[in-house]
């Protein structure tokens, strides 16, 4: 019997965040769901010691542990092997496996795929902190910094309060202009038609890898974006490409952008159309750039 949701989560040398993101993900913590209506394909992109699926037993998931056949330091060719393997009529690829779920994704997320036969569902991405980690990495902030401010809510009692004490990536989280989502689910079909991720970005942590597979997925004809309201994803600090600094941050953006110019001819822009907003609380679409006939509330078409 297939599952309703499979995740393909990746992950590289992270021994402190993926048992915290696997939590986040697991059926004590989210609402919603059950373990039997979905699985968690955790890829290792060639940590030294990778994880092992007897190590997250007491989780309750389904759950399976791969390692990515390539040595290439992208997640893409993982994330790619993962999307090929999952099972799920609908599938959510996770770029980054150092960010904590809240507790409401997976439920808002199925919900907003049963609305349109065609949905990219998006979520919004959050940074631990009072601002952008790239910025207050420059004034100390690091994984004890980081324990203590977790420790601070009672994370895991309540996933809700990581919104008190997270920045969002964007501006006017969902309505403002979206680059990317770390988070991106479609049904498998979708993904299958799409091509998966583009294995031309072969840059450490993938390059504009995230952000072109949203521009893409949008751009398949009859294709509805929905944005996840009220749920998110949170990224811990590890070390990450635009997170470390802010000099490595300008770097990695600027080199992805012409990298992503010379690719596909036309800079880097963000998704600007708002598509539907999908509030999985009030089980109803707050907004929308165009008509809604498709929609017959969450749980069908």
């Amino acid at each position: 019997m297939h599952p309703d949701l499979s995740l393909v989560v990746v992950c590289y040398e992270m021994a402190r965040e993926l048992p915290r993101t696997l939590i986040s993900l697991s059926p004590a913590y989210q609402r919603g769901v059950s373990s039997g209506n979905y699985e968690v394909i955790v890829v290792d992109n060639g940590s030294a010691e990778p994880p092992e699926a007897k190590q997250f037993a007491d989780l309750g998931l389904t759950l399976r542990v791969l390692r990515c056949s390539s040595g290439s330091p992208s997640p893409v060719i993982a994330l790619n092997e993962g999307l090929a393997a999952a099972r799920g009529n609908v599938v959510g690829a996770w770029i980054d496996g150092a960010r904590l779920a809240s507790p409401g994704l997976l439920h808002a997320a199925t919900m907003a795929a049963s609305l349109h036969p065609r949905p990219i569902v998006a979520t919004t991405n959050y940074q631990l902190g009072f601002q952008r980690q790239h910025l207050s990495a420059a004034e100390g902030y690091d994984r004890e910094r980081e324990d203590e401010l977790l420790r601070s809510i009672g994370w895991p009692g309540d996933g809700y309060r990581l919104f008190e004490v997270a920045t969002p990536e964007m501006k006017d989280p969902p309505f403002g202009p979206m680059l990317e989502s770390n988070a991106l689910f479609m049904p498998k079909s979708l993904w299958n038609e799409l091509g998966g991720y583009d294995p031309a970005f072969t840059e450490p942590g993938g390059g504009m890898a995230n952000p072109d597979t949203l521009a893409r997925a949008c751009a398949l004809p009859a294709t509805q974006l929905i944005r996840v309201t009220g749920e998110g994803t949170f990224h811990q600090i590890h070390g990450g490409m635009t997170t470390s600094s802010a000099a490595l941050a300008l770097r990695t953006l600027d080199q992805g952008s012409r990298f992503y110019l010379r690719l596909r001819g036309q800079p880097l822009k963000p998704v600007r159309k708002l598509g539907w907003v999908f509030d999985a609380s009030k089980n109803a679409i707050l907004s929308s750039d165009g008509p809604s006939e498709a929609v017959m509330g969450a749980g069908g078409r």
